[in-house]
Parts: C-alpha cells; sequence; structure tokens
C-alpha cells in the first residue's frame, strides 16, 4: 500500500484495539499509543509500531485516529505535554470518540492554525461489531480531510455516513443516537421487570415485543443478548452511559430544546451508576429490581 498514508492510533482499549487490529488486517503501517502496556503488547504483536508518546505518533502519522473515554482525556491528549499538536507528521486528526460538539469545534478551530484538519468520527455499535469491523461511522469535515477518513474507516466499518463538512455536525448526531438508545435500554428495563412481577415470560416478551410496535435496540439486542442470558456484557459502562446522555442533553439545551425526557434519564443513570458506575450498562436492570423489590428478570 505504498500510495496509502501512514496511520496513528491513541487509545487502543475495548473499542480502539479492534479498530487497530482491522487497519493492520489491512496492511495498513500503524503507530500505537496507549498508557496500557498490556493492550500495546497485542498492537506490537499484530505488526503495530508503538510510540513513547502522543506526540511520537503525531511525529509518524499523516492521519491519526482517536478513541478515547472522555473529553477531558481527548483535549490533554492533543494539547497536553507530549500531546499530538507537538507532532509535525500529523495533518488529519480523526476522533472516534464521543465527546461533544463544543470541544470537537474547539479542536478544529486550534488545530486549523497549524495545517491540520480535524475530523469528527464518532462510531457507533458497540464492542461486538468493533470485533466483527460492522461499525456505523459518522462524518463531519472538510471534504479532503474527510474522504481519506473513509477511505481508513471501510477497514472496521460497514456504514459509513457524510455528516457534513462541519467538525462537531457527527458528534451531535452521535450524542442524539447514544440518548435514543440508553432511554430505550431504561424504558425495556422497567417493563420487563413489571412483565416479571406480573407472572410473565421474559422469553416471550421479547417475541412479542419485537413482534409488534414496541421493538427498539434493547427488545432486539441488549435483551437477548445480554440481559436473558444473565453474561450483562454489552461493552459500555454506566459510566459511559452517563457522560454521553449528559452530553446530549446539553448539547440539546443549548439548541433550545429542554430536554424534558432527557433530563429524566440522565437523572436516573446517574442514580443507577451509584451502585457501580464500572458495570455493563445493560446491569441497569438490576438496578430496577432492587428499586421495585422484585424477582431476577433473567430465566
Amino acid at each position: 500500500m505504498s500510495n496509502a498514508p501512514i496511520v496513528g492510533f491513541i487509545g487502543v482499549g475495548v473499542m480502539g484495539q479492534p479498530m487497530a487490529l482491522h487497519l493492520l488486517a489491512k496492511g495498513h503501517t500503524l503507530h500505537v499509543y496507549d498508557r496500557s502496556a498490556e493492550a500495546l503488547a497485542v498492537l506490537e504483536a499484530a505488526g503495530a509500531q508503538i510510540a513513547s508518546s502522543a506526540r511520537a505518533v503525531a511525529e509518524q502519522a499523516s492521519v491519526v485516529f482517536t478513541s478515547l473515554p472522555n473529553p477531558a482525556i481527548l483535549e490533554a491528549v492533543v494539547f497536553g505535554p507530549e500531546g499530538l499538536a507537538e507532532g509535525r507528521a500529523m495533518k488529519v486528526l480523526a476522533d472516534l470518540s464521543t465527546v461533544g460538539p463544543e470541544l470537537i469545534r474547539s479542536l478544529a478551530e486550534r488545530l486549523a492554525g497549524q495545517g491540520v484538519s480535524v475530523v469528527d468520527a464518532p462510531i457507533s455499535g458497540g464492542a461486538e461489531r468493533a470485533r466483527s469491523a460492522t461499525l456505523a461511522v459518522m462524518m463531519s469535515g472538510a471534504p479532503e480531510a474527510l474522504r481519506q477518513v473513509m477511505d481508513l474507516a471501510a477497514a472496521f466499518g460497514t456504514e459509513l455516513f457524510n455528516v457534513g463538512e462541519q467538525p462537531g455536525q457527527a458528534q451531535l448526531l452521535k450524542l442524539l443516537n447514544n440518548m435514543l438508545s440508553s432511554t430505550a435500554l431504561l424504558i425495556t428495563a422497567e417493563a420487563f421487570v413489571a412483565g416479571v412481577r406480573g407472572g410473565l415470560d421474559p422469553q416471550l416478551m421479547i417475541e412479542v415485543f419485537n413482534a409488534g410496535t414496541g421493538k427498539n435496540g434493547s427488545t432486539m439486542d441488549k435483551f437477548p443478548r445480554h440481559v436473558l442470558t444473565g453474561s450483562f456484557d454489552f461493552g459500555h459502562s454506566m459510566a459511559g452511559v452517563c457522560k454521553d446522555v449528559g452530553l446530549a442533553v446539553d448539547a440539546c439545551q443549548a439548541l433550545g430544546v429542554p430536554m424534558w425526557l432527557g433530563n429524566s434519564a440522565r437523572q436516573l443513570w446517574t442514580a443507577a451508576a451509584q451502585g457501580g458506575a464500572r458495570q455493563d450498562m445493560t446491569a441497569v436492570v438490576k438496578t430496577i429490581e432492587g428499586w421495585a423489590g422484585a424477582a431476577d428478570t433473567c430465566p
């Protein structure tokens, strides 16, 4: 792939690691940095070049992906000591995280003076789809930079969306998606806890909901695969949901939307996370069972 850009990747955790591995599998030269030596060892064994810092990645790679847990960490990785902004090779920064439109716009403005384009490229689909390279990727940014990122994102995504030319637009769309998804999980959990308490068979409830108008992502995927099996391993923590829903509500209110239901969902997730912020988001059903004094929903 002599004409392909040298690629960097910062943050190779639950989501970042499989995406980076898919880029390597497609033959891309990849420079990687993460604070976890264990995570880096997996990438090194697959052929990645391990960097000593974010800056070291940006000294080698013209297109750098970031997949990081929150806005503060992303800003530190870009502008902190030994950060990406100090690298001389980076021309495109593609952020795959969920950090909100305000920060992405700020990064784009600050990096433009250094000749770096920011592509806002949040992903959706969860850890399972990251492993199977079937993620949805929403992208916004300048056309040429977006084209480069879209070509690379095809290594780990099958549904690639051009949201617009302004960084931050894709973040807004991703936040709206996450708010819909996490709110659907809450109401689905409440429905199942009530149904089981009323003597209904949870497997039959799944069949009926998915045959009718109550069908949603939780009834189709999260409950049959991660709740009723008792595995609670969708791959996204309650803390992560609290962050996403908070960013979504803030972004929507900044647009003048009052967010009555969004704020209620935010409060419920915050309360549920008090029982363990690192729990998988699907474990929220256990919290609701506790509040209801109900028996286990899992058969």
